[in-house]
């Protein structure tokens, strides 16, 4: 494919972040703000999906102005807007589309609608001024896609060609964190909770159950999620204070284990090239390690800030479609449940 220096502006309001970015040539990133709502939802001990559209809605102009400010373009110095059109929360969904919507009539530019869990995909692409180059990921690539709403693996054959071979049955990777973090008492988000903790834990001191869905590439976190939840039951009232660092250590390996484990065996199955990791859990420091140990093939794991939600990853994304002639009219919906197997 050739590439041309088109600039796309990335708009992303999936779940709880706001943000905005630049990208040229589907690579380089000239601007990426993200305004995170972390602490608004932290006492909620999750998501609270009317708070975050309405933090949205206070947010998403200063951010998209602030990107181009950063880039130091006008709108009418870009190519293109790219927006996440699903999967997400349809209230704070609506709010990126929105904003999309409208900077691209007033301004006259193509509106690309992307698809949240492809752009997690082409965060492996992305590359900052104070970067040193990303290698270009080689098809056919093996994609573990892994976050709080997802855990999925895809088959890529060349940009933009997916073949969905497996997802989880239940919870996502990072919702049985945020779950078991809860049970343990440990601070939202629990994913680097538990990994916080787990670095002075025995992950070999419970035998939590690996769900291995042999002969499928799917996979299943509830009954994990359920096994931590009887041992801490169980303990409760025997010791004075549960081992958390202890239960932390080995939660995180059975789910460190099993998706390296299936990833592994589907791009030696699949005769992938190359590996590709992606998604919020991709940030997790025991799963990057076991990758790097594990894989006899090259695998790409974006920076820890480019794992988590963020408009850069949406405007590479946005980039290839623009490649590829795709230029979504006004009318364009969002798509709360858009599975990467539809795009």
């Amino acid at each position: 494919m050739e590439l041309t220096a088109a600039r796309v502006l990335g708009i992303e309001t999936s779940c709880d972040e706001t943000a905005a970015a630049v990208v040229e040539s589907g690579r380089v990133i000239l601007s990426s703000l993200v305004a995170s709502q972390v602490d608004l939802h932290a006492q909620f001990g999750g998501i609270f999906p009317e708070v975050a559209s309405r933090q949205h809605v206070r947010t998403i102009h200063p951010i998209v102005t602030a990107a181009l400010q950063e880039a130091h373009l006008d709108l009418r110095e870009v190519e293109a807007i790219a927006v996440t059109r699903g999967p997400g929360l349809p209230g704070s969904l609506v709010v990126g589309m929105n904003t999309a919507k409208g900077l691209a009539l007033g301004s006259g530019l193509p509106l690309i609608g992307v698809n949240h869990l492809e752009a997690h995909i082409y965060s492996a692409w992305l590359q900052g001024d104070e970067m040193e180059p990303a290698p270009v990921p080689e098809f056919p690539l093996l994609a573990l896609i892994v976050s709080g709403g997802h855990t999925e693996l895809v088959l890529m054959t060349d940009h933009l060609q997916y073949q969905r071979l497996g997802a989880t049955l239940d919870d996502a990777a990072g919702e049985a964190f945020d779950k078991v973090g809860r049970l343990l008492g440990l601070p939202y988000p629990g994913g680097p909770a538990i990994q916080r903790v787990s670095e002075t834990g025995d992950p070999q001191a419970f035998d939590f159950p690996r769900a291995w869905l042999e002969e499928t590439w799917n996979f299943s976190f509830s009954g994990l999620k359920t096994a931590v939840l009887r041992e801490v039951r169980r303990l409760e009232g025997r010791v004075q204070a549960l081992p958390v660092s202890h239960l932390a250590a080995s939660f995180q390996a059975a789910v460190v284990e099993v998706l390296v484990g299936k990833t592994l065996r589907a791009a030696q199955t699949f005769k992938a090239k190359q590996i590709l990791v992606a998604g919020g859990v991709s940030a997790n420091r025991a799963l990057r390690k076991a990758f790097q140990e594990q894989s006899p093939v090259k695998v790409h794991i974006p920076p820890v800030w480019l794992c988590t939600d963020n408009a850069a990853m949406i405007a590479a994304a946005g980039y290839f479609r623009y490649l590829h002639g795709q230029q979504d009219g006004l009318e364009m919906d969002v798509l709360p449940n858009w599975p990467l197997s539809e795009v």
